[in-house]
């Protein structure tokens, strides 16, 4: 489809001017090659503002009926890729009422009364962030399906729990998961609480001020789908705080996925060989034929600092910006649209990563049977007996040079060796010490033992349900 070309593509502010903006000036402040992706979401605003003005007697039927219509006929076009973008016209505002003006004559020019692109942009954001969020918070709850299936098959699969990177305990691989799950939950809360408090109405603050005309701002929210209106015309359009609680809780989610995935990165690693990643996640090396390179698990790894740096670009974006709004708040959407992109892409292929993870159980099992995993066990043993804590935890320590020196667990000491660090041990010790034992002592909430990860999962399940 041919548009119609606007017969005067000024700004709508030039007759202020003596001169036109210099090309290279409208080429620095122009936003239109990102905000475009606002389009539907400003329409929608317009749409819905437009009706309010109708119903407070501001415009005519008639005109409601032709803005309704031209912008149904932009959002095709826009859709079909046939709408022509203008760098002249700044922003994806002014091109949408410029191209609904061209179709429909003055009553697109009336559809801009009693409202700003300040709080036209405003509401347009929140939108596209609340839509944006809904998005996000069911792809977090399938990497939680994905974690659920994986410790599922793993509740019985020991492995060695981990602290400053040195066995400390052994655990169960399902109890591991069910960490990340927990992570997630906390990242899908903190992304729903957000969404409650950026969906506010800017809308009907206008330029900074309010408006003369009788406008119903709760019409339009609820139009909308808002919860309700922003309650200071000042901090309507000035506030960011929705952007920046989103980026924030944003990064928090790519540091649970690079986490994970700096274990995928370790345990893939054949001094741990824990795990294995499917081919369709890894890339090979164009000098050494041997190589399995874990691509994925590294591009989250380090996607993250992208995310975490949009946090950071968006907080001192406003540290200094006085009342109320400022041109800068135009870069609030690079950051905030790539960090939108950036997780949503990054959730998407972290979910399809955990069905691609084979586990090497017996390696985890001859793991946890190093260093020594089970001496909080021997030391909890020795208390049960009577003896103080300080005193057991300084007996173990020495059970556990002597093992070194023997090149043995614990559970490879004979009883007369153990015997000598306590006369409290008994033969019943070394149920104590098996990495079974370990596991199933830990049965309360919270605990490691597998009947409490199974119980675990099942409440993950049902809650996701």
């Amino acid at each position: 489809m041919t548009q119609e070309k606007p017969k005067d593509a000024a700004a709508p502010w030039s007759g202020r001017f003596n001169e036109p903006v210099a090309e290279l000036v409208k080429r620095y402040t122009a936003s239109v090659g990102f905000d475009r992706r606002l389009a539907e979401f400003d329409i929608e605003c317009s749409v819905a503002h437009a009706r309010m003005l109708h119903a407070a007697a501001i415009l005519s039927a008639g005109d409601l009926a032709a803005i309704e219509r031209g912008l149904v006929q932009i959002r095709d076009e826009i859709r079909s890729n046939t709408f022509e973008w203008s760098l002249d016209l700044e922003d994806v505002h002014m091109n949408i009422e410029s191209r609904l003006t061209a179709m429909i004559g003055d009553a697109g020019k009336r559809l801009h009364t009693a409202r700003s692109r300040n709080d036209q942009v405003a509401t347009d954001v929140r939108l596209y962030l609340r839509a944006a969020i809904d998005e996000i918070v069911t792809l977090i709850r399938a990497a939680q399906h994905g974690l659920l299936e994986l410790a599922g098959r793993h509740t019985d699969t020991i492995m060695p729990g981990f602290t400053h990177l040195q066995v400390a305990q052994p655990v169960s691989y399902g109890h591991h998961l069910m960490a990340y799950f927990e992570m997630l939950a906390r990242d899908a809360q903190r992304l729903t609480d957000c969404r409650k408090r950026l969906n506010r109405l800017p809308l009907g603050a206008a330029a900074l001020a309010g408006t003369t005309f009788p406008i119903d701002r709760m019409m339009v929210a609820r139009e909308l789908g808002f919860d309700g209106v922003c309650e200071n015309s000042l901090d309507a359009v000035s506030d960011r705080d929705f952007a920046v609680e989103f980026c924030a809780a944003a990064a928090l989610v790519m540091v649970h996925l690079s986490r994970f995935c700096e274990e995928v990165i370790i345990w893939m690693n054949p001094r741990f060989a824990f795990i294995d990643l499917a081919d369709r996640f890894c890339t090979g090396s164009s000098m050494m034929p041997q190589k399995k390179n874990p691509d994925v698990p590294e591009l989250i790894r380090g996607k993250t600092g992208r995310v975490n740096g949009h946090l950071i670009a968006l907080l001192t974006l406003m540290k200094a910006q006085p009342l109320a709004y400022n041109k800068d708040n135009q870069e609030d959407k690079e950051p905030l649209f790539d960090t939108v992109d950036t997780l949503t892409a990054s959730l998407r292929v972290f979910a399809e990563l955990l069905g691609g993870i084979t586990v090497n159980a017996e390696a985890m099992r001859r793991a946890a049977l190093e260093g020594y995993a089970t001496a909080t066990d021997l030391a909890d043993y020795l208390v049960k007996k009577g003896a103080p804590f300080r005193e057991a935890h300084e007996a173990v320590a020495q059970a556990v040079r002597f093992a070194e020196g023997r090149g043995c667990d614990l559970a490879g000491l004979k009883l007369p060796d153990l015997q000598q660090f306590s006369p409290l041990i008994g033969d019943d010790v070394f149920a104590a010490l098996t990495l079974e034992g370990a596991l199933n002592a830990r049965s309360h909430i919270g605990g490691t033992a597998p009947a409490r990860v199974k119980q675990a999962i099942a409440k993950a399940r049902k809650a996701l349900s």
